[in-house]
């Protein structure tokens, strides 16, 4: 028996998420997941890679705006809109190594964000109009993706948290690992093998495991880096060059659905 034990989204890429009872699917991803993203003079994203701090901004969803603040002094914090209309600014942003059309902030938000994080930054948001496709290597035709890496939802196991907290020294929290969904049940890392499965009756995708960056060694809640996890992770999760934890999952379904924490996840019964 597997179950959907928590579901999150982090509206700006590499800023804090939020924790919900239930997300709306769209093509990208979970509503709201990702689609702002903050650039820098070029028009290339920034993430915790760069910036460890940004983990301290926390995010949250009033509509109709989205709230951003510094996590240890709610006080300081910015209001943005959750629906940009196009009387902003378009630019062109790189992510990765794709270039794609979004939308500026004004310059007051714009500004809040170059001093809180100490250096030139503009945040853009990814328009219905843009189409940003998940990586075909592994992904069908058709699939798009918002400002996340590459995919549109990241599954972990909590037994394959479990079992990496089992080898180190100081257990660390899921936030490390940022994923979409997390779910209860079943064996460590069983999810890098899955492919069809469902959340209650929303069809989803498994399309590739996660290869993590430096960001699960930076503290969430201090912004403080270590080596670990990475360091553990590499004696017996590193295939190749790279170091897997989590998958990368698209959705399957069409029209509007809706995942709920303490669905069942269900895989199709093989043929005998």
């Amino acid at each position: 028996m597997y179950t959907l034990s928590d579901i999150f989204i982090y509206p700006v890429k590499s800023l804090g998420g939020i924790s919900l009872a239930e997300a709306k699917i769209e093509r990208r991803g979970l509503q709201y997941d990702r689609r702002w993203m903050l650039v820098d003079e070029a028009g290339r994203f920034v993430s915790q890679r760069e910036i460890p701090k940004m983990a301290l901004l926390g995010t949250a969803i009033e509509p109709p705006f989205l709230k951003v603040f510094w996590r240890h002094d709610p006080a300081q914090r910015v209001l943005v809109p959750l629906r940009p209309d196009r009387s902003h600014e378009t630019l062109r942003v790189e992510i990765w190594s794709d270039m794609c059309a979004a939308r500026k902030m004004d310059n007051e938000i714009n500004n809040w964000f170059s001093d809180h994080l100490g250096q030139h930054l503009r945040l853009v948001y990814m328009p219905d109009t843009t189409r940003r496709h998940a990586d075909g290597r592994y992904a069908p035709k058709g699939h798009y993706v918002s400002f996340a890496d590459g995919y549109p939802v990241l599954l972990v196991g909590q037994a394959s948290l479990d079992e990496l907290n089992r080898r180190l020294a100081q257990p660390l929290p899921m936030n490390r690992f940022r994923p979409n969904f997390v779910f209860s049940g079943g064996e460590p890392f069983e999810e890098d093998t899955w492919r069809d499965f469902t959340v209650g009756e929303v069809p989803f995708r498994g399309v590739k495991p996660c290869a993590r960056c430096i960001i699960p060694t930076t503290d969430q809640e201090t912004a403080a880096r270590a080596a670990e996890p990475l360091k553990t992770l590499a004696t017996f999760r590193k295939f190749g060059n790279k170091i897997l934890f989590g998958q990368n999952v698209i959705w399957m379904g069409d029209g509007e659905q809706v995942v709920r924490v303490g669905e069942p996840l269900r895989q199709p019964v093989q043929a005998v």
